[in-house]
């Protein structure tokens, strides 16, 4: 089973994260979360959650440097990860997007 969808965090400042996950069995098995701001058609990524190496993995994005190299957030399952990168991207909003615009 696969599911996306988009949760927005703060309607008046267009900021959310894309959220696309698929499942096996009732485990989750690929997974990723994208920290959004700005309105639909001008999106920039702020920072991304995944597991694309099979472990759960945090990626930081800058506007002078892109997408920085990759670093483990979270030593629990796939699913523990995807909850655990939805809770942080809502509660964190606000310090990675002064982290991105630096």
């Amino acid at each position: 089973m696969s599911a996306s969808y988009y949760k927005a965090f703060d309607r008046g400042r267009n900021i959310g994260a894309w959220i696309d996950f698929n499942t096996e069995r009732g485990e989750v098995v690929d997974y990723r979360v994208v920290l959004l701001l700005g309105p639909p058609g001008q999106r920039v990524t702020i920072r991304v959650y995944d597991c694309a190496h099979g472990y759960n993995e945090m990626h930081r994005y800058t506007q002078t440097g892109g997408k920085q190299t990759g670093t483990r957030f979270h030593s629990g399952t796939l699913g523990e990860g995807l909850n655990s990168a939805i809770k942080e991207a809502e509660l964190g909003y606000v310090a990675m997007i002064e982290g991105w615009r630096r």
